[in-house]
C-alpha cells in the first residue's frame, strides 16, 4: 500500500451481524433446487455454479454431465469455457499495465496498435479512439454478436490483416456505448504489444498465478480431456456437439478456460476492494484499480419489467465498466457482474459488493441464460433477509444533533437550536416560526415517548 496520510477517523462500513455465513447456509438446498430447475428446464447438460461469501467459496454445485457421449459427470474441478466473462482479466491486464506507467488509458489506442493509424472514421470531427473508450464499449464499433463469437481461432497475421483493412463504425468514438468484442480483441493485441508477451502469457503471469488460478487457461491444449466440459446446443431433443475453437488472436474477448473453485479465487479478490480501508494490499493490481473496474464508466441502458402482474416491478439501470457491467438493482442494490456466451456454452457471474457475496454459474450449452438462476437464488436469499449490507457506524455529530433535537421538542430553547444549527438554516425559517413549529408539534402529539435507534 502506498505510505499516504489517512483521516484517523474516516469511517468504514461494516456488517452489523457476526453469524451471515451460519444464516446463508440455511438457503443452500434452496439455491441447489433453482440451480436444479434451470438446469432440467433449459435442457442443460452440464452445469456447475458457486456462492462466495467474505473472500471463500462457501458452497458450490456440480449437476449433469460434462460430457453426454460418456456421461461423465459434472465435478468440481470441470473445465469450463467461460466466454464473455474473459473480458475483464483482459481490462484488468490493461489496469495493470497503466497502474505500472506503461500505458495511458487516455492515448490513442494508435499509440499501441500501428495499424489503427489508418482507420477511416464516421466524421470530420471524430477525436481518435482512445484505450478507455476500448474498455467501456464506447469506441463506435457495431455490436458484433455472434460474429466475434467464431473468430477465437483467429491468428495474430489474419488479426493483422484485420486491422489493417479497417473495422466499420456505427457512432464516432465516445458518443454511445455498443457492445463489441472487436474492441476487446484489440485491448489484446495492445497487451501483447505493450508488455512484448503473447496477452495469454501476460494474463497467466500477472493475474491467474498470482490469485492462484493454477486451472484456468486459455490454451485449449492445456485442458485434460477428463475435466474439459464439452460444448453442445441443443436440437429437435438431441445435445449436439460443438467444435472447440483453437486459442487465438481473439481470445482477449472470450477465450478462457476456468473451473468454479479458481473463478471463486477472483470474484473474492474483485468483492474485497470493497470497502475502502486502510488494510494491507494483495493480488495483482491494487483495490482503488479493482474498485475503478467496477464502476459504470458508460451509462449502457435503463429498464424496468414486472415479472408477476401482482408484484412490483423491478428497475435497473445499468453502465460498463472495465470488462464488467456494473449498475443499481431495485432488489439488490449495486451490483457487477457479466455474463458470457459461446458455441456450446453458457455463464453469467454476478456480484454484490456492499453484501460481500458474489454467485457464479457455467453451462456447457450454447448462450444458456446462466444469469437466470443466479437472479432467482439472489431473490431467495433477499426474501430471507441474508442479503444484509455493510452499514455506516454512526457518527459523534449525528447523535450530538439527535439529541439535542429531542431536547429541543421537550424544551425549546433559542440557544440551544442556534448551537446546533448554521446561521443559513434559520435564514429558510426564522428562528421564532421554528420554535412555533416545535411549540404546535409537541401540543399535536404530546411528549415524545421513544426514539428510534439511527
Amino acid at each position: 500500500m502506498l505510505d499516504r496520510p489517512t483521516a484517523a477517523n474516516f469511517p468504514i462500513p461494516a456488517f452489523g451481524v457476526t453469524d451471515r455465513l451460519q444464516k446463508l447456509s440455511f438457503m443452500f438446498p434452496a439455491i441447489d433446487a433453482i440451480f436444479q430447475e434451470f438446469a432440467t428446464q433449459r435442457h442443460i447438460p452440464g452445469l456447475a455454479f458457486g456462492v462466495v461469501m467474505d473472500g471463500e467459496l462457501v458452497h458450490s454445485g456440480a449437476l449433469g454431465v460434462r460430457n453426454v457421449a460418456e456421461q461423465a459427470p459434472v465435478m468440481p474441478d470441470t473445465q469450463f469455457r467461460i466466454a464473455s466473462m474473459t473480458k475483464s482479466f483482459t481490462a484488468m491486464a490493461i489496469v495493470k499495465l497503466r497502474d505500472e506507467g506503461k500505458l495511458h488509458l487516455e492515448e490513442a489506442a494508435a499509440h499501441y496498435v500501428p495499424e489503427l493509424a489508418a482507420l477511416t472514421y464516421p466524421t470530420r470531427d471524430s477525436a481518435p479512439i482512445t484505450v478507455r473508450q476500448l474498455l467501456t464499449m464506447s469506441g463506435g464499433f457495431p455490436q458484433d454478436d455472434p460474429w466475434a463469437d467464431r473468430q477465437l481461432a483467429a491468428s495474430a497475421d489474419q488479426f493483422t490483416v484485420w486491422l489493417r483493412e479497417g473495422i466499420s463504425f456505427s457512432n464516432p468514438p465516445g458518443a454511445a456505448y455498443e457492445y463489441s468484442n472487436y474492441s476487446y480483441a484489440i485491448l489484446g493485441r495492445i497487451i501483447d504489444n505493450v508488455s512484448g508477451m503473447r496477452f495469454q502469457d501476460y494474463i497467466k503471469q500477472s493475474i491467474l498465478e498470482p490469485l492462484g488460478m493454477m486451472s484456468s487457461t486459455f490454451d485449449v491444449h492445456a485442458v485434460a480431456p477428463d475435466r474439459l466440459a464439452t460444448g453442445y446446443r441443443f436440437d429437435a431433443d438431441n445435445w449436439i456437439a460443438q467444435p472447440l475453437l483453437e486459442d487465438g488472436a481473439f481470445g482477449a474477448m472470450g477465450g478462457l478456460f476456468t473451473t468454479i473453485p479458481d473463478f471463486a479465487r477472483y470474484i473474492a479478490f474483485l468483492l474485497a476492494a470493497f470497502p475502502p480501508r486502510d488494510d494491507a494490499e494483495s493480488g495483482p493490481i491494487r483495490r482503488s484499480s479493482a474498485r475503478e473496474m467496477q464502476q459504470a464508466a458508460r451509462s449502457a441502458y435503463a429498464m424496468s419489467h414486472r415479472p408477476m402482474p401482482d408484484v412490483p416491478a423491478i428497475v435497473m439501470s445499468y453502465g460498463y465498466g472495465y470488462g464488467l457491467s456494473a449498475g443499481v438493482h431495485s432488489i439488490f442494490g449495486y451490483t457487477v457482474g457479466h455474463g458470457g456466451g459461446l458455441p456450446g456454452y453458457g455463464s453469467y457471474y454476478r456480484m454484490l459488493p456492499d453484501c460481500g457475496i458474489g454467485l457464479v454459474a457455467f453451462t456447457n450449452l450454447t448462450y444458456a441464460q446462466a444469469a437466470l438462476p443466479i437472479d432467482a437464488a439472489l431473490s431467495a436469499l433477499q426474501r430471507a433477509d441474508n442479503l444484509q449490507r455493510r452499514t455506516l457506524a454512526v457518527s459523534a455529530a449525528l447523535q450530538t444533533t439527535r439529541a439535542g433535537l429531542l431536547d429541543l421538542y421537550a424544551q425549546w430553547d433559542d440557544a440551544k437550536a442556534a448551537a446546533l444549527a448554521t446561521e443559513s438554516f434559520f435564514q429558510d425559517m426564522p428562528i421564532d416560526k421554528r420554535r412555533a413549529q416545535f411549540e404546535q408539534l409537541r401540543a399535536d402529539f404530546g411528549a415524545c415517548l421513544s426514539a428510534t435507534a439511527l
